[in-house]
């Protein structure tokens, strides 16, 4: 078994272009930078599914609050169903 494997991703130029960016102000290279961010981050989530935790980003924390205060509206087909679970139907 290799004691390295590589990995390839498929970016758009944006992304490559922000990656590149911060790798430069760390002045490492672009896969060392990825690597050091994405491996690190990949730890933090499964130490954290580890122990039950969700973390979530502040953006990803108003997502959520404004998922759970504006449900969306059912369909006619989703009232049915409703019904029909709830025996009314």
């Amino acid at each position: 078994m290799p004691k390295n494997s590589s990995l390839m991703v498929r970016l758009d130029e944006e992304s490559k272009a922000l990656l590149a960016s911060a790798a430069e102000l760390r002045k490492v290279s672009v896969s060392d930078y990825v690597r050091s961010i994405v491996v690190s981050q990949a730890r933090r989530e499964l130490a954290a599914a580890e122990s039950h935790v969700i973390s979530m980003t502040a953006e990803e924390q108003l997502e959520f609050w404004e998922a759970l205060s504006k449900p969306p509206k059912l369909t006619k087909a989703q009232k049915q169903l409703g019904k029909l679970m709830r025996g009314e139907a």
